[in-house]
């Protein structure tokens, strides 16, 4: 038996209270916090959450016959472990040579279009082995959780057929058990159409429904299927098709919505009960009227505006409608290619006009909400999963205030240190 006391915070962000529901409009500002805080973590959970003076009058009286290892977080914010509800963070190969092309004036969907993009990684992912994959994400990995972030959704898709997609997914499975960050698996074998059904994307539609879905959920390689929804990708019907289809396997509807075009995405994700629509840079007033009626959660990509030098989404008017928000980097690896979930929270609140309490509530429990993981992790609050981040900073608008440097000190996940003084200590 084992016991972590972490005492002395100079501030807690606990997000406690948001378990059965994400956190909306003016709620996404509260952030539950205490000064001079103590935690106690026993087994991997959190057993106790309050001011330091009780954390320590609980260690006292609950301490016997166990080793207690005690962690100063003096002049530290803790919070808990950043959540990423959306990444593309398996594959093989890097675009690097497409920034280029975009300072030139060439648009996402010309790259596209003309062979690169999401259909270049598909090349590469699909001649890299299981073993080659395995190695460049764990990678990845290990700068996520150097960021403090502590679980991600992770999607296929750049396999675009049923072989490379399975790859994908069994990659991400096998590192979920291997690696501290936990990996929440989504299928999206409709990112692109594949060079072998140009011309024919009602065919390889029929591909992922009547081939691909089945053998994803017999597998249960994955809990969510996606759809990029956008012109030049997958009409309205289509996507509806192929979600119709994920739900009646068992997978939970996502969607890639209105990202380049008002397309429709977001009332398509409302109709469906979506868990999320994510991108939504152009999504109408109608859409976001009708995601906060059906409580469909809101995943923006701030890093991926920034990266394609377009305008961001529109934050503030989602979170006046009610539409609950979440962050996430969007890792991939033309569009996005970066691991830090702290730099996007910087430009969540510089580009989108977001607080940074709404920040902090969107990269934890609502991302938490994004993948159905909010009953065990998201906030600090006794029974739940003891993962949490000790930033080197007195407040949590510090975080915000000193942007794009990593303030992680330590970081914890299940109740393990896997990063102390800002190095890994794991494996």
């Amino acid at each position: 038996m084992s016991m972590i006391y972490i005492r002395n915070a100079a501030q807690i962000a606990t997000l406690s209270g948001a378990s059965t529901k994400p956190k909306t409009g003016k709620e996404m500002d509260e952030l539950d916090l205490i000064e001079d805080g103590g935690i106690v973590i026993e087994d991997g959970m959190f057993t106790f959450v309050g001011s330091n003076e009780d954390a320590f009058r609980y260690v006292e009286s609950h301490s016997m016959s166990k080793q207690v290892l005690v962690l100063s977080a003096e002049g530290k914010t803790v919070t808990p472990g950043l959540i990423d509800p959306h990444t593309h963070v398996v594959f093989a190969g890097s675009r690097e040579f497409e920034l280029n092309l975009r300072l030139q004036g060439a648009k996402y969907m010309d790259i596209l279009n003309a062979g690169g993009g999401i259909l270049y990684s598909t090349e590469r992912t699909r001649e890299a082995t299981e073993e080659q994959l395995i190695a460049e994400t764990t990678k990845r990995l290990d700068r996520f959780l150097a960021y403090g972030v502590t679980t991600i959704e992770a999607k296929s898709g750049y396999g675009l057929r049923i072989e490379d997609e399975l790859k994908q997914l069994r990659v991400a499975r096998q590192l979920n058990a291997a690696h501290p960050v936990d990996l929440v698996s989504t299928f999206m074998g409709a990112h692109a159409v594949p060079a072998e059904f140009k011309g024919n994307t009602e065919g390889f539609v029929r591909t992922v429904i009547e081939e691909m879905i089945p053998a994803v959920a017999r597998e249960e390689l994955a809990e969510f299927c996606d759809v990029f929804c956008e012109e030049g990708a997958f009409t309205v019907e289509q996507s509806r098709e192929i979600l119709v289809a994920g739900k009646k396997w068992g997978l939970k509807p996502k969607i890639h919505a209105d990202e380049i075009v008002p397309y429709g995405g977001a009332e398509l994700a409302a109709e469906l009960g979506a868990v999320s629509a994510d991108h939504l840079l152009h999504a109408s007033e109608e859409g976001i009227k009708l995601m906060a009626e059906n409580g469909v959660i809101a995943v923006l990509l701030p890093g991926t505006a920034f990266f394609l030098m377009v305008q961001p989404a529109a934050a503030r008017a989602m979170i006046n409608a009610g539409v609950p928000v979440a962050l996430s980097t969007d890792r991939n690896p033309g569009s996005s290619p970066t691991e830090s979930l702290p730099f996007i929270m910087n430009l969540a609140c510089l580009t989108m006009k977001m607080t940074p309490a709404e920040v902090l509530s969107a990269c934890t429990i609502n991302a938490a909400h994004a993948i159905n993981r909010a009953n065990v992790i998201g906030s600090i609050e006794v029974g739940k999963q003891a993962d949490l981040v000790m930033f080197d900073a007195p407040n949590y608008l510090y975080l915000q205030y000193h942007y794009a440097v990593n303030l992680v000190d330590t970081v914890l996940k299940k109740g393990e240190v896997v990063i102390q003084n800002g190095k890994r200590v794991y494996g």
